[in-house]
């Protein structure tokens, strides 16, 4: 009765199935954590600019002056 457990549980694949998975969901984190890594340094910078060009404005004067000029790169 044990040698018959012993020998479906050889025979069984489902655990590979499970191996797959995680080698998958591991690569995926890898990648997202890659992505993070060359990102962050310019959306800090990003919002750097942001947040000074907000502190600049006075809204009780007129709020569109000084402010920054984005123009359209190509």
């Amino acid at each position: 009765m044990t040698l018959s457990y012993f020998k479906t549980f050889i025979s069984s694949e489902s655990g590979a199935v499970t191996v797959d998975w995680v080698v998958l969901t591991a690569a995926l984190v890898g990648l997202g954590l890659a992505v993070m890594a060359v990102v962050s340094g310019g959306v800090e910078n990003l919002s750097n600019d942001i947040g000074q060009s907000l502190t600049d404005v006075d809204p009780l004067t007129d709020p569109f002056t000084g402010n920054a000029v984005f123009t359209e790169t190509q």
